[in-house]
Formats: structure tokens, C-alpha cells, sequence
């Protein structure tokens, strides 16, 4: 990822300069502030960035787009001294007085060490900055007789002077340079893939399929319930390449690997699984991921990290590596988005309450939709709500000779609303 002329040099380099079979991939771009907008773009479609320099590196680290391994070539010492012979041949420049940017003034000063150089009137610039900024930095020395020239890592910035005509050299990094970088990109690739590839068991369990009889719901509501979350979850499953385990009625456990839950986290920062099952079933679970290099760790690891679930501590991450540290730190569940928030289960009761019939409190989902002025679906996901909070209980099917899904009917439990 870098300039035109730089992307097309490595490009040519082609294979031999790295140590292990990969496929390069050109990102080139006009100016150094578009480097995070390729990084996104590129997404999960690499395990590795190798910048042009420390300048694009910086700014795709500070705007948090890097989420794979990545690195730059570097540009001081051989690429500095190169620079330096050219800037000798330019009569105009005494390399004496010029200016230096993006280079730490220490490399500045091994390379002028290294030439028997003073440096003493040398200005070099390393903070990062627009190129507008670092080009005034040069022409400002230049019109003030501070220097007699640039040397620029930045090629935006190396055009602009000479639209001011300030002479001005370009820091191109050396053929050994780039080769050295793109063996430490394809050994972070490789690393990377690696790490991806490990074994990974999430965990899911349902409070509500956990809680003791005197609280349950009737056997055969809780066997379709199982039904319809295994379902669910074999579904999300696959679409990860990952394999769902029953293992007891109330408990799941997916075989994955790590790269196949980072994509469906967002890179763990929301909890797998959870926003569907919400939606769909209108059901909480608890979830914990763990990695190991056996199936046995990556599950104790797993449980651990389902207990800190469990426990509420958000703080430590719902994750844990096959070192057992916890991994980034996550809500417990995804954002809502900018939607509504959907109201708690007594508000739906007292709202639906409010609106029966005296001594009536049997609704199914079309009517308590039209009491609620919400769809049928998201009135069903509603009463799933009132059951899982004890509001409501459901009640056999009334089966109809009518083709299609039989009414699930549920009695609203209002008297609770008094003792609330």
C-alpha cells in the first residue's frame, strides 16, 4: 500500500523477494491520508498490510482500521544515504542545509554520522501532519534561506514543491529495503493465518430453558423452543463453516475457528449468535468463547469465559485466548441500532392490559399486534418477552382445520401489575 510508482516496483518484484507463498495484492493511492479508506476496503481479503512508510502505518493505526498484522518499509539508512548521493549530484542542493521529513532525527544523524556529515544545520520534521503542513515545513526553510532543498518520504509532498520550485529529493526506499519489509509482511501474514485458523468452541446457554419446573413453561412450548434455537443456531453455523453440539437442554456448544468468530463478532466486539436469537426467538443467552490448542482447552476456556458472562463483568471481554487472557472488551449484547428501544415486558403488559376486555386475558400475536400498533411478528416476539419475565403464559396451540401455523395463544397474567 503506497504510491502508484512504489506499488508498481513491488508489484514487479513480484514473489522472490518473499520467503513463503502469497499473493500480493496492489493498493495504490494519490496521497497518504486515503490509506485507512484502502485498508477498509480490503477488509478480511488479507492477512497482512505492508505500508510505503511509517507515515500511511500511522494514520490506518490511529483511525483503528488495522485489524490484521502490518508493517512498512523502512526509509532511513541505506534509502537516506541514497538520497543524500542524489541530492550531492543537484547543484542547486547542499546536503548540508537541507530539510528532512518523516525520518526520527536519529536516523537522520547515523546516516550523516555514517557520510562524515555535519548535521548541524539540518531540520528534520517527524510528527505526522496534512501534506499541505509538511510541504510548508520545507518551503518555509527554503524562502527563509534556512536550506537549499527538501528530502520528502512523501510524494505528494515532493510534487508540491516543485510547483513551488523549492528543490526537493524524494527518499525512495532501496530494492533490499523492500524485499526485507515484504519477508516481515508474508512471516505476519503467515502468523496470522495461523492464529485465524486456531480451534475455537463457543458456548451458548438459555437462562430461560435453565430455569427450575415451578417456573417453567409447559414441556411441550420448552421442546419447541430447543427445536427452533438449534435450529437457529445450525443455521448461523454454517454460514461460518462451524459445527452446533446439544450438550444438555438448556446448552450449546459451536466448533469453530478464530478467524470464523472474529468475522462474526465484528473482531469480538459483540457477542455471536445473540442479535438473531433475540430477534427471532425473543430469547436472552448467555454466551462464552475460548481458544486452545486441544478442543478440551479451547472449552475450559469457554466456561471461563462464560462465568465472567454470567457474572456480568462486561469489562473483561466475553472471550478468552488459549493463553486465558480475555480478549477486547464487549457489551454483553450487540447495539440496538438507532431503532426505538423496545419496552420492558410490564409496560407491555399494563399497555395490553389497559386494552382488553373485562375478564379477558387470552390474546395471540394478531391481536395483541393490533392492541400494540406493532406487526404480528414483532407482537409475537413481545409475548415470548412476557413468558421468559413470568407476564404471561402460553397456552396449547388452537389448532384449526385451516391450513398454515396454528395460533399460539398465551393468557396475559394482569394480576401481577398490581403487585409491581
Amino acid at each position: 500500500m503506497g504510491p502508484h510508482d512504489l506499488v508498481e516496483r513491488v508489484m514487479l518484484m513480484g514473489h522472490t523477494a518473499a520467503p513463503l507463498p502469497c499473493r500480493l495484492v496492489a493498493a495504490a493511492y494519490r496521497d497518504e491520508q486515503e490509506a485507512s479508506d484502502k485498508v477498509t476496503r480490503l477488509g478480511s481479503g488479507v492477512d497482512a498490510c505492508l505500508f510505503a512508510s511509517p507515515v500511511p502505518y500511522d494514520l490506518a493505526r490511529r483511525s483503528g482500521v488495522l485489524t490484521m498484522p502490518a508493517t512498512y518499509v523502512q526509509l532511513g539508512g541505506a534509502a537516506l544515504i541514497a538520497a543524500l548521493a542524489r541530492a550531492a549530484l543537484d547543484e542547486r542542493i547542499d546536503p548540508r542545509r537541507v530539510s528532512v521529513d518523516v525520518l526520527s532525527r536519529a536516523d537522520v544523524e547515523e546516516a550523516y554520522t555514517d557520510l562524515g556529515l555535519p548535521v548541524e544545520n539540518v531540520h528534520s520534521r517527524d510528527e505526522p501532519g496534512a501534506t499541505g503542513t509538511i510541504a510548508a515545513f520545507h518551503e518555509r526553510l527554503a524562502r527563509q534561506g534556512g536550506t537549499t532543498g527538501a528530502l520528502t518520504c512523501l510524494p505528494a509532498v515532493a510534487d508540491r514543491l516543485r510547483a513551488a520550485e523549492v528543490p526537493v529529493i524524494r527518499v525512495r526506499p532501496t530494492s533490499a529495503a523492500v524485499r526485507t519489509a515484504l519477508h516481515t509482511a508474508a512471516l505476519l501474514g503467515a502468523h496470522h493465518r495461523l492464529e485465524e485458523s486456531q480451534l475455537t468452541v463457543v458456548l451458548v446457554e438459555v437462562p430461560t430453558l435453565r430455569e427450575p419446573v415451578r417456573r417453567a413453561a409447559p414441556r411441550h412450548w420448552r421442546d419447541e423452543l430447543r427445536l427452533s434455537l438449534h435450529r437457529l443456531l445450525v443455521q448461523e453455523a454454517n454460514r461460518i463453516n462451524a459445527t452446533v453440539t446439544a450438550i444438555d437442554d438448556h446448552s450449546y456448544m459451536v466448533t469453530a475457528t478464530r478467524g470464523s468468530v472474529a468475522s462474526a463478532t465484528e473482531g469480538f466486539r459483540v457477542l455471536p449468535f445473540a442479535a438473531r436469537v433475540r430477534d427471532e426467538l425473543g430469547l436472552a443467552v448467555e454466551v462464552g468463547v475460548g481458544m486452545g490448542r486441544t478442543t478440551h482447552d479451547a472449552e475450559a476456556h469457554a466456561r471461563a469465559a462464560l462465568a465472567r458472562t454470567q457474572a456480568g463483568k462486561q469489562a473483561q471481554g466475553f472471550a478468552v485466548d488459549r493463553e486465558g487472557r480475555a480478549l477486547i472488551p464487549a457489551p454483553r449484547m450487540p447495539p440496538h441500532g438507532t431503532g426505538p428501544m423496545k419496552p420492558k415486558g410490564v409496560e407491555v403488559l399494563a399497555r395490553l392490559a389497559a386494552k382488553l376486555e373485562s375478564g379477558d386475558t387470552v390474546v395471540d400475536a394478531e391481536s395483541a399486534g393490533k392492541m400494540l400498533g406493532v406487526t404480528s411478528r414483532t407482537a409475537r416476539r413481545l409475548l415470548r418477552t412476557l413468558v421468559d419475565e413470568g407476564l404471561a403464559w402460553p397456552l396449547p396451540p388452537n389448532r384449526t382445520p385451516q391450513p398454515g401455523r396454528p395460533r399460539q395463544l398465551y393468557r396475559l397474567i394482569v394480576e401481577k401489575l398490581g403487585s409491581r
